[in-house]
């Protein structure tokens, strides 16, 4: 057995903040460490982020859609196909391990790979609510459905703010914050929606993209080509378009 204790006093847990780092692993592949209070958890960048493969699927909830294809092949309906407690236990705690990496993700940076893990849990979510034989495990997630679209949401924005995409990402903001009303909707407490938590941020970055696109030369460059193409001056619509090139390819840089 080998003590930690070493590689603890070398890097600090900081309790105001989520630690974390990407470190190359025993196998040549990058892992994922997310420092804790009483040590550290280490996870696969890719795949179920403990690098098991239950039943010989990349994950439970993987292993438990073929078990419904299945049953799908061979009762032509899914009558019948449930969930037993033991694993809905099992998926939620993968799905507890795709939070820790998702959120780990997110503060290194990495929104294609955030998106990736929320759209997964929001899959899992669905699929026990579904299939859950019982009421409880069917509702177990759904309290944590808010979060998960919040996260996935600005996961998606910050991916098209970074190609300089302003528009698109006001567009995709507002589709999260009418899912997340719609989940407090089938609630029955629609008002419960703008008082959370998971609103107020994705509000808050509504406001941060619209002061950025006042003041962005991409966007103010873009109204200009589309009044040249009104104006049917379509050599000065392409110059323009040839700046906003050279312009979003050096920000990318």
């Amino acid at each position: 057995m080998n003590d930690i204790s070493e590689i603890l006093k070398q890097w600090k847990y900081s309790p105001d903040t989520v630690t974390v780092r990407i470190i190359d692993g025993d196998d040549q592949k990058p892992k994922i460490q997310m420092r804790l209070d009483l040590g550290l958890l280490q996870m696969e960048y890719e795949g179920r982020p403990d690098g098991l493969r239950p039943h010989g699927f990349e994950s439970f909830l993987d292993y438990q859609q073929e078990r419904l294809n299945q049953h799908l092949n061979l009762n032509g309906s899914e009558e019948g196909f449930v969930l037993d407690p033991d694993e809905c236990a099992s998926l939620r705690g993968e799905s507890l391990q795709y939070y820790y990496r998702y959120l780990s993700l997110f503060h290194l940076k990495d929104f294609k790979a955030v998106e990736r893990d929320t759209a997964r849990n929001l899959k899992a979510f669905h699929f026990m609510k579904k299939y859950a034989a019982e009421e409880e495990d069917r509702f177990a997630l759904e309290q944590y459905r808010p979060y998960v679209l919040m996260m996935n949401t600005r996961a998606k924005a910050y991916q098209l703010l970074q190609d300089n995409q302003l528009t698109e990402a006001l567009d995709c903001v507002d589709a999260g914050i009418r899912k997340i009303k719609s989940f407090f909707k089938e609630l029955g407490r629609p008002r419960l929606a703008a008082r959370c938590s998971e609103m107020v941020i994705l509000d808050k970055l509504i406001d941060e993209i619209k002061t950025f696109k006042n003041h962005s030369p991409v966007e103010r460059l873009r109204k200009k080509m589309k009044d040249a193409v009104a104006q049917e001056d379509y050599e000065r619509a392409a110059q323009i378009r040839d700046e906003i090139r050279k312009l979003t390819q050096t920000n990318s840089l």
